[in-house]
C-alpha cells in the first residue's frame, strides 16, 4: 500500500539550508541596490564620502552593479527556488529523500557547491573581475564550476523523480525540468570562451574571450540574456506558485489543461523573444521583427498562466482578508500580467525607437522581479517554514507592515522609472526646426535628478518591507507558537 503524503516524514534539511541563503543574499542584494540608487541621485557621493575612507574604487557603481544584479538573481532567487524544489518535490512525488541517502547526499553537495560559488562570485566580482556580459559576468573558471552545480541539480531532479511514487508528474515539476534543461543550454552556449592564458599566454588566468564576435556575440547573448528571465525569472517561479497556491487556499488549479497548453506555448515561443533587446541594431531585420512578433505572442501564454492562477481562487476570495500569503500570491500574480504586458509592448519597433537604453527598461525589470518574482518567493517561504519547524509564523501584523511597505516601494520604483524613461526618450530626440537636438545628454542626467531621488525611497521602503520579512521568518523557525499537526491548507499565524 502507497504511503499517503500525512504518513511520510520529509527530510526538510535542505530546503531548510538554501532558506538560510535566500534570507542573506536578499539581504545583501537589496542593500546593495539601494546603495546604487542613491548613488545615480548623488554622484558625488561616491568622489566625497566613499573616495576619503578609501572606497571609492570599491563601492563604484561599476563595481557594484553585477554584485547586485548576481546577488538577487542567483543568490536570493535560486536558493528560494531551490529551497522550494527540495520541498516541493518530495510532497508531489510522495517520497522522502531520508528514504534515498543518495539523493540525500546530492542535495548536500548541491547547497554546499552553491556556497563556494558564491563565495568566488562575490570576491572576483568584487574586485572587478567579469567578462562583461550581462547577467553571465562569471569569469570562466567559475563557469565550470557552475556547469558542475547544475548537473548536481539535474542528477538529483531526475533521481528524484526516478523513484517517485506518483506516477503523474504535476505541473510544477514540468516548469522545474523546463529551468534546468533550458538554462543547462543556454548557460553553456553562451559561456563558450577561450581562456588567453592557457592558449595565447597572456593575460590573467582569468581572462577570457568569446568564441563569438560582433554580431554573433550580441545575438548569443541575448538568446541567454532574454531566456535567463525566461526560465529564472519565470518557469522556475511559476512552478513554485502553481504548488503554494492551490496548497494555500485548500483549492485544486482552476484547470490543468490550460496550466499544460500555457506550458507548451510558453517554452516555444519565449525562447525565441530575445531579439526584441537588438532592435534597431546591426542583426538582421528580420531577426528583429521575430523578436518583437514573439514578444507580443508571449502575452498569451503568460496571461493564460496568471488567470489561471487568479482562478483558482474562485469561491476563496474572501481569504484575501484574512489570509496574507494568499494576497502576497495575488499580488504576485497581477504584477506578472503587468510586466508580461509591459515588456512585449516595449519590444514593438515604434515604442522601442522611444523606450530603448532609457530607465523605462530599467522600471519594466524591476516591476517584475519586486512584484513577481520576490513576492512569489517570500509566499513560499512564509507557507514552507512553519511546515518545516512545526511552529505558526511569527506575526501576522508584521506581514501586514511588510505587504503595504514593499508594495508601496514599487510603485513609487516602477512609476518614476515609467516617468523618467519616457522624460529621456523624448529629449533624445526632440530637436529645432533645423534638425538639430535641442537638448545635451548632461541637461536629460539633470532632468532625472528628482526621479532617481524617487526611485531611491521606493528602494529603501521595499527594502525595509523585506527586512521585516527575514525577522518575522527568522523569529517564525526560532520562537513562533508550535503547533501540534502540519496544516492542510491555509498557514496559522500568530495574531501578535
Amino acid at each position: 500500500m502507497q504511503p499517503t503524503s500525512a504518513s511520510l516524514s520529509y527530510d526538510y534539511s535542505v530546503a531548510k539550508l538554501f532558506t538560510y541563503t535566500m534570507v542573506i543574499f536578499g539581504i545583501i542584494g537589496m542593500l546593495i541596490g539601494v546603495l546604487l540608487a542613491f548613488q545615480m541621485a548623488w554622484p558625488a557621493f561616491n568622489l566625497t564620502v566613499l573616495d576619503s575612507v578609501g572606497l571609492g574604487e570599491f563601492l563604484a557603481f561599476g563595481r557594484l552593479r553585477p554584485l547586485h544584479t548576481n546577488g538577487i538573481i542567483y543568490g536570493f532567487m535560486l536558493s528560494g527556488i531551490w529551497a522550494a524544489w527540495y520541498y516541493i518535490a518530495q510532497r508531489t512525488l510522495k517520497i522522502s529523500y531520508k528514504e534515498h541517502p543518495f539523493l540525500q547526499v546530492l542535495g548536500q553537495i548541491h547547497f554546499w557547491l552553491y556556497v563556494v560559488i558564491l563565495a568566488l562570485a562575490v570576491i572576483t566580482l568584487f574586485a572587478g573581475i567579469t567578462q562583461n556580459k550581462e547577467y553571465i559576468e562569471l569569469a570562466w573558471p567559475i563557469d565550470l564550476l557552475v556547469v558542475v552545480l547544475w548537473v548536481v541539480w539535474g542528477l538529483h531532479m531526475w533521481g528524484s523523480i526516478g523513484v517517485r511514487r506518483e506516477k503523474s508528474l504535476y505541473i510544477s515539476l514540468w516548469y522545474f525540468i523546463a529551468t534546468f534543461l533550458a538554462i543547462a543550454m543556454l548557460y553553456i552556449t553562451n559561456n563558450l570562451q577561450i581562456p588567453t592564458s592557457l592558449v595565447g599566454g597572456y593575460g590573467s588566468i582569468w581572462h577570457s574571450v568569446s568564441m563569438y564576435s560582433g554580431t554573433n556575440d550580441a545575438l548569443i547573448q541575448w538568446w541567454w540574456g532574454h531566456n535567463a528571465v525566461a526560465f529564472v525569472f519565470t518557469s522556475a517561479v511559476i512552478a513554485i506558485v502553481y504548488y503554494f497556491m492551490p496548497k494555500e487556499a485548500g483549492a485544486p488549479v482552476f484547470s490543468y489543461k490550460l496550466s499544460l497548453y500555457s506550458f507548451w506555448s510558453l517554452m516555444f515561443v519565449y525562447l525565441w523573444a530575445g531579439g526584441h533587446h537588438l532592435v534597431y541594431s546591426t542583426v538582421p531585420d528580420w531577426m528583429q521583427t521575430m523578436g518583437s512578433v514573439f514578444s507580443v505572442v508571449l502575452i498569451l501564454p503568460s496571461w493564460g498562466t496568471a488567470i489561471n492562477f487568479l482562478l483558482t481562487l474562485r469561491g476563496q476570495w474572501h481569504q484575501v482578508t484574512t489570509n496574507p500569503i494568499i494576497k502576497m500570491l495575488i499580488l504576485a500574480s497581477v504584477f506578472y500580467m503587468f510586466a508580461t504586458l509591459e515588456g512585449p509592448i516595449q519590444s514593438i519597433k515604434s515604442v522601442n525607437a522611444l523606450a530603448h537604453f532609457t530607465d523605462w527598461i530599467v522600471g519594466h525589470v524591476h516591476d517584475g522581479v519586486l512584484g513577481w518574482v520576490v513576492f512569489s518567493v517570500m509566499a513560499s517561504a512564509y507557507h514552507m517554514v512553519p511546515r518545516m519547524y512545526g511552529r505558526k509564523l511569527y506575526s501576522a501584523k508584521l506581514i501586514d507592515i511588510q505587504f503595504w511597505l514593499q508594495t508601496t516601494g514599487i510603485v513609487l520604483y516602477f512609476t518614476s522609472m515609467w516617468i523618467a524613461g519616457i522624460t529621456q526618450g523624448l529629449m533624445w530626440r526632440e530637436t529645432d526646426d533645423y534638425g538639430n537636438l535641442v537638448n545635451s545628454f548632461i541637461a536629460t542626467v539633470n532632468a532625472m535628478h528628482p526621479y532617481y531621488i524617487i526611485r531611491g525611497v521606493g528602494g529603501a521602503l521595499y527594502l525595509v518591507g523585506f527586512l521585516i520579512f527575514c525577522y518575522n521568518l527568522i523569529k517564525s523557525m526560532t520562537s513562533g507558537e508550535k503547533i501540534d499537526k502540519e496544516p492542510v491548507s491555509a498557514t496559522p499565524i500568530s495574531a501578535n
